[in-house]
């Protein structure tokens, strides 16, 4: 296929920030209708609640919704101005490729397991429906789920949950009535669809409850380990991770951890058998965390606030963007019933130590006290310094620096995510808009 000789250099396109790329354009806000033309007002559909001419940016929203079969680009004036619909449930990002491609990751039709986001097929495909590649990660022991990246080289890189048999588990120290679904990583090479890298969270862990084996430790000593104990859920799915963001200027990955309220940071320039281990890669700690940020209580931290409860899609703000190199990260704040979109700097070394203050400086952060959503959701940068965010049981809203709200689009229905591109974006001719 023609497509794949092009494929890595079209990728460097997609890492510069076409998911972000916008501009500023005056347009007429809701709030005056009784000033507005009719003609005017005619051009805003009824999902449109706030619309200010003067602050909203000028960019198209491509919207995607949670584990649905569709997905579309939205304007300002809440007219879809393109859609996809798929075969299979999406299961759950989406990115659209500089060829005018999705790769997206979608629902196995006979999974051996099925919790929420999962996934186990992802696919490239064509403007035309066709599928240009597939890969198949779903097994009685594995599935593939939530989120997926595309790394400089071409290859893609995949989150999945492994199965850990109880008696498995016990011979680590961990006693339990049921297996247990433990996150890893892997990245599969775009042309021979060989699985060329692997990180566990179970090579990873520590116990401070059964004396005896080598798990055991105090986990306040160890905050490059993961308590295995910190999260129990009957059904298995202990960690939940629902995101991942690859830094190329530090090769690292950033892995949200929902039911830890944490995201873990990866050292991606190990070998496979450097990050089964805790020595090796460019911070010569193998697999173990280089840094985690959110909740020092995960790992017996009485030092640092904590600011994340349940939180999703870590994203670098990209090169050219107000903010560039920082990260953005919605917290669902779901023992609040409130969330919070933040800001953070993150360290340009990472220093983590025990029984010390690790956490990231706050920025900024944006909070409603109508915005709420338990699950999903997200927030990226705008170019104008604006704020998108996705309230996965609402909708969009956009807000300024200052906190106005100058766009909101409500819809029935559940969304993963939102991505903004430019009017001016080279994909967007490829698709006819």
């Amino acid at each position: 296929m023609k497509y794949i000789s092009t494929f890595s250099i079209l990728i460097l396109l997609l890492l510069v920030g076409c998911k972000k790329d916008t501009e500023m354009e005056p347009i007429v806000p809701v709030e005056e209708i009784e000033d507005i033309d009719t003609d005017v007002i005619l051009e805003l559909s009824e999902n449109i609640e706030v619309y200010d001419a003067e602050l909203v940016s000028d960019d198209l929203v491509l919207v995607i919704e949670n584990g649905g079969k569709s997905a579309y680009f939205l304007n300002k004036e809440g007219v879809q101005l393109y859609t996809w619909d798929f075969e299979l449930n999406l299961g759950n990002d989406l990115q659209l490729l500089p060829t005018g491609q999705i790769l997206a990751i979608f629902k196995s039709e006979a999974p051996s397991f099925t919790f929420g986001g999962y996934g186990g097929v992802i696919q490239i495909i064509n403007p035309d429906s066709s599928i240009a590649w597939e890969f198949i990660y779903s097994s009685e022991d594995y599935i593939a789920h939530h989120d997926i990246e595309i790394l400089p080289n071409g290859n893609i890189l995949i989150l999945a949950w492994e199965r850990i048999s109880m008696e498995t588990a016990t011979s680590f120290g961990v006693f339990v009535d049921h297996d247990l679904y433990p996150e890893k990583l892997i990245e599969v090479d775009f042309e021979t669809k060989d699985i060329v890298w692997e990180w566990r969270a179970w090579d990873h862990i520590i116990q401070d409850v059964n004396a005896g084996f080598d798990s055991f430790a105090a986990i306040s000593e160890y905050p490059n380990k993961i308590d295995i104990n910190y999260y129990d859920e009957p059904n298995g799915d202990i960690m939940h991770a629902n995101a991942i963001e690859y830094d190329i200027s530090k090769d690292i990955i950033y892995l949200s951890v929902n039911y830890y309220n944490e995201v873990w940071v990866l050292d991606h320039s190990t070998t496979t058998f450097e990050a089964s281990g805790a020595v090796g890669g460019n911070y010569n700690l193998g697999g173990d965390l280089v840094y985690r940020f959110g909740n020092p209580e995960a790992y017996d931290n009485l030092k640092g606030n904590t600011i994340l409860d349940r939180n999703h899609f870590p994203n670098i703000i990209a090169e050219g963007l107000p903010g560039e190199g920082n990260l953005m990260i919605y917290n669902n704040g779901r023992t609040s019933g409130q969330s919070t979109v933040y800001e953070l700097e993150i360290p340009k070394v990472f220093n983590l130590q025990a029984n010390t203050d690790n956490e990231p400086a706050i920025v900024w952060g944006f909070t409603n006290a109508d915005l709420f959503s338990e699950r999903v959701s997200g927030a990226v940068r705008l170019l104008n310094g604006n704020t998108l965010i996705c309230e996965g049981d609402y909708g969009f809203w956009e807000v300024t620096v200052e906190g106005e709200i100058v766009w909101k689009y409500k819809k029935e229905g559940s969304f993963w995510r939102g991505y903004s591109f430019g009017t001016n974006n080279p994909i967007l001719p490829i698709l006819g808009i």
